[in-house]
């Protein structure tokens, strides 16, 4: 009779573990019967259908009428955020942007025709720049504060890679047609990455690439500046250090040269620094800085007319072209020898300047407290490009400096871009004669002035102190500009961050892991916890790596193959060697046939050693190309879990005294 309640106790127990087998088994068919993930066409229209239609309605109405006008208003919305935010935009609102719009352009007119001289373009262009690319922007862009135009980044660029196709001294029209090329397919390839959701391809150039890339830019555009400070006629078409301050010294020695433009472009510079020294310092002096560029223009040209200084040596900008932006879409040139190089310099400047505005824009963004697509920006620039190189415009994108002008002058959406071009245009109307005789020494000094914003040392320091691999690919970029080329700067940057990433790849580790105490499923790395207890007899592997590929599933199996081995070697007891290796695999969001074939590789190999794999927390691609491969018939289906905590009991529940037992 006594022995009733053991009995009792010990059909408790085994009710129990049959209902704790049948949880695991229910939960291993939940992953079993996942769906099939959507297939590449569905993927594909997804993301452009996410591009331009942002917003999908659950409960439709079932008025086809009333549906396909909301489908049509919500794919307008997506296309153009104007008719969204535009509905409530008020009077006041108006103020705020008008003001900002009107100090945006004091500042945008003389730095686009400076950045027009740095890209070997006739002085117009940066003005045409910062007229149509603005206003298609304002209608397609969702960005509040990001202001348009030519910057100096792209500008080099340009002249930097056209100059190696067509010499703008021998052949200016010839040029700038290649120009408006480069644009066209640069306006087409951010367009594409938009509706295709490509942005990943615009983070290749990492944070550290930008910032080396930005500086040793910044420094070669300062070098070029010589030629104006100084009132050089000869200078070379080279962007590297060497060869900017080979042509200097050589000028010296070759060319009367008139120290009044040294004079006048430093005595303005000095002034311009100054009045930003002023701005910072009291911040409701935003405006004197803005201004400043534009009120250097206008007193040196004033001086220089007065004085008649361009008989006396001082370089001017002489002819300037006025009136409305002229179509260029004659200019456009599809079928001549160097389209490929022409295509390839645009897809160039497409990364380069989506990655300028997309982080000035999420930067300015979060200051605000709203979200910034970079699909749809993609879309809005591409569009904007595109319509601005059939418009004589050059490749625009979004500036630092004028969005933190923008920003400074209180705008409140992208009217501000608005009004900068309609007071831009109107300067090309009613101004370009009074510029015939702007010094070329204070475009110079506008574009110097520009400068130091893009110099980072205090980021490139706080790079070198956290990664010293990222400092490698920042320090590359920025003497891959400064010494070789613009292009050769980028090269090695990506060249860099590639080589780093496939080395990430194949060697992809892996992580012995064990329970944290107190807790029922926290499994975590027995290294970063060594509180964390492990179960005899069961070795607990993670693979860190997002994907199972080529590259690294030979290197991962041997890694796992030597930790088991090193976990039995490390035993005392025989009976207390590895008899399961369960393998965590809820990092690896794919797999590729060669990571198929290794885990049945492994799985062969283990049984050979009597001891049993269990998989646990597969993704939906995994389990599916597992399913797809009839992966498991061969490791069998009973060895495939939800958790890992499933696949621990599962073991466990075996209490296999003998290794020789397992159903492998």
């Amino acid at each position: 009779m006594c022995s009733l309640p053991n009995e009792s106790f010990s059909i408790e127990l085994q009710q129990l573990d049959a209902d704790d087998v049948s949880g695991r088994n229910q939960r291993t068919q939940w992953l079993l019967n996942s769906p099939a993930p959507p297939s590449f066409c569905n993927e594909l229209i997804n993301s452009v259908t996410e591009t331009v239609l942002p917003q999908k309605k659950n409960n439709f109405s079932s008025n086809s009428k009333q549906y396909g006008g909301g489908a049509v208003l919500s794919f307008l919305q997506g296309l153009f955020p104007i008719l969204g935010w535009g509905r409530n935009y008020k009077a006041n609102m108006f103020k705020h942007d008008l003001l900002a719009g009107l100090t945006l352009a004091s500042l945008c007119i003389p730095q686009s025709i400076g950045y027009a001289n740095l890209a070997n373009l006739a002085p117009q262009y940066g003005l045409y720049t910062s007229v149509v690319p603005p206003l298609i922007y304002a209608v397609m862009g969702s960005s509040r504060e990001l202001a348009i135009g030519p910057v100096a980044v792209v500008s080099l660029l340009l002249s930097a890679m056209i100059t190696e196709i067509v010499d703008p001294a021998v052949d200016p029209i010839a040029y700038t047609s290649l120009v408006f090329t480069v644009t066209f397919f640069a306006g087409t390839f951010q367009a594409a990455f938009g509706l295709l959701r490509l942005g990943f391809l615009v983070d290749f150039l990492s944070h550290a690439a930008i910032v080396g890339f930005m500086g040793g830019a910044a420094i070669v555009i300062g070098l070029q500046q010589l030629k104006g400070l100084i009132g050089i006629n000869h200078f070379t078409t080279k962007t590297d250090v060497v060869s900017v301050l080979k042509a200097v010294f050589t000028s010296f020695h070759n060319e009367t040269l008139s120290p009044l433009n040294f004079v006048l472009g430093c005595s303005f510079l000095i002034f311009i620094l100054a009045t930003r020294f002023i701005g910072k310092r009291n911040k409701k002096l935003f405006w004197l800085p803005a201004i400043a560029p534009l009120l250097s223009v206008i007193l040196s040209t004033l001086m220089v007319y007065l004085t008649k200084a361009d008989r006396h040596g001082v370089k001017i900008v002489k002819h300037f072209k006025g009136g409305l932006n002229p179509s260029s879409v004659h200019q456009l040139q599809f079928n001549g020898a160097h389209l490929g190089e022409v295509a390839k310099i645009g897809l160039i400047c497409a990364l380069v300047a989506l990655t300028e505005a997309i982080a000035v824009g999420r930067s300015f963004a979060s200051m605000k407290g709203y979200h910034l697509d970079g699909n749809k920006e993609m879309v809005a620039m591409g569009f904007m490009n595109i319509v601005g190189s059939l418009s004589s415009c050059y490749t625009a994108t979004g500036s630092f400096s004028r969005t933190a002008v923008n920003f400074s002058a209180g705008c409140e959406t992208v009217v501000s871009n608005i009004v900068m071009a309609i007071t831009v245009f109107i300067s090309l109307e009613l101004l370009t004669k009074l510029l015939y005789y702007t010094p070329l020494a204070i475009l110079a000094s506008v574009i110097l002035s520009a400068l130091p914003g893009l110099i980072d040392i205090n980021e490139a320091y706080h790079i070198w102190k956290v990664d010293k691999m990222d400092f490698l690919v920042c320090i590359g970029a920025f003497f891959g500009v400064l010494f070789v080329s613009v292009e050769i700067g980028l090269l090695v940057a990506v060249s860099i961050s590639f080589a780093r990433i496939i080395l990430d790849t194949i060697r992809a580790s892996t992580e012995v892991q064990g329970r944290l105490p107190g807790t029922t499923d926290t499994f975590c790395d027995i290294t970063q916890y060594p509180g964390a207890t492990t179960t005899s007899g069961i070795l607990i592997i993670r693979i860190n790596s997002g994907s199972l590929c080529f590259a690294n599933a030979t290197s991962i199996r041997e890694r796992m193959l030597k930790l088991v081995t090193e976990a039995n070697d490390s035993e005392e007891n025989t009976k207390d060697n590895v008899h399961f290796l369960v393998l965590d695999v809820s990092n690896v969001m794919n797999l590729d046939t060669s990571g198929i074939a290794v885990l049945e590789e492994l799985h062969r190999e283990l049984v050979s050693r009597t001891i049993q794999l269990a998989i646990g927390n597969p993704r939906l691609r995994v389990i599916n190309k597992m399913k797809t491969a009839k992966c498991f018939e061969k490791l069998g289906k009973g060895w495939i879990f939800l958790t890992i905590g499933d696949a621990i009991d599962a073991c466990l529940s075996l209490k296999i005294a003998d290794p020789s037992s397992i159903n492998c």
